[in-house]
């Protein structure tokens, strides 16, 4: 008798990079909704420019490095990237901002080190990282969530502000936009006020900023759904969030007039949407069980040192991308023992 034979493997796998990326993208929905209702709908353009330029970008490498064009393009990794940018940015940002973060964050950070599985940088953190420090003036704008409840923007004139830079008349940038409640609350500590007077500010809410408490809980309820579905682990989140709240914390207990809550640091900025979306990247991220708490630890320490006592208030970028450094280093170090190996 004749029995049918196949190669290997045997065992068809039952994930693939473009269901993850599917899963990552629905798991973003809840943020992309808080974020355009508390700040506008400045945030879809953003997504749309980053997109375009993210998928156009891509196919033109691949063009030049003879690699199949649509293939690659329907894995929709260039528009997780794309996507996580677009999120990080003002939402009122000039239409180019959007385009030279994901043009660079897929050909620099993407592309010139192999592609897909070769990057050892996280590709939209340093496209964030480049717009950040090339462009701080249009980074750092950020609209009032009054500025929307009350009508401020419509549509065209977001529009108009987005691709004409015109702002609609009567009104000027300082109406409109706000510094961050950590740009607040360093530049505010600087000139010696304690933060019980900072808070009286309305840029702040209830656990963080006015608008920001709604957005960081929408992410927290989208990673902690990717948790649930085993599309990430749960060490480094859990890592990043305990490395971030045990440092807040001994500050805090030491000096609660000058070093703000664990609970404050952790709603604030992109604290959850570098815990769940952005560390998580499995291709840069460290990939033993102990190594990814040791990577998440290592990020969370780093995010409340360079806000405290860096240059940039909201660090999540630049304590991605140092850890990313340190990957090989954690990898190496925490290596499972082999089965039958006593080391």
């Amino acid at each position: 008798m004749k029995f049918p034979t196949s190669a290997a493997p045997y065992i068809k796998p039952q994930n693939s990079v473009n269901r993850v990326m599917q899963q990552v993208l629905i798991a973003l929905v809840p943020g992309m909704l808080a974020l355009s209702w508390s700040f506008g709908i400045g945030v879809f353009v953003n997504i749309v420019l980053a997109t375009g330029t993210a998928l156009a970008a891509e196919a033109a490498v691949l063009l030049l490095r003879r690699r199949p064009v649509m293939a690659t393009l329907q894995d929709l990794s260039a528009v997780v990237t794309a996507v996580l940018l677009a999120l990080a940015l003002p939402v009122i940002a000039p239409w180019w901002i959007a385009v030279i973060g994901a043009f660079f964050a897929v050909v620099i950070a993407k592309h010139v080190y192999g592609g897909l599985g070769y990057n050892p940088f996280n590709p939209a953190m340093a496209g964030y990282v480049l717009l950040l420090i090339s462009f701080p003036k249009q980074m750092t704008a950020w609209l009032t969530p009054d500025a929307i409840a009350a009508a401020s923007l419509s549509f065209t004139e977001t529009f108009r502000l987005i691709f004409l830079e015109q702002l609609p008349a009567g009104l000027d940038h300082d109406a409109i936009t706000m510094a961050t409640p950590l740009d607040t609350a360093k530049t505010q500590l600087g000139l010696h006020k304690t933060l019980t007077e900072i808070h009286e500010s309305p840029v702040f809410g209830l656990l963080a900023g006015k608008g920001w408490d709604f957005v960081a809980l929408a992410y927290l309820a989208g990673g902690l759904w990717l948790v649930r579905h085993k599309v990430i682990g749960w060490q480094i989140p859990a890592g990043l969030l305990a490395g971030l709240m045990i440092f807040a914390g001994m500050a805090y207990m030491i000096d609660s007039t000058r070093f703000a809550s664990p609970l404050f640091h952790v709603f604030a900025g992109a604290t959850l949407l570098g815990a769940f979306f952005i560390a998580t990247d499995p291709v840069t991220a460290a990939t033993s069980s102990t190594g990814r708490i040791v990577y998440g630890l290592f990020i969370g320490a780093l995010i409340y040192i360079i806000r405290v006592w860096g240059g940039y208030p909201d660090a999540v970028a630049f304590a991605v991308l140092l850890a990313n450094l340190a990957v090989p280093t954690i990898d190496y170090y925490t290596r499972p023992r082999i089965f039958g190996q006593r080391s």
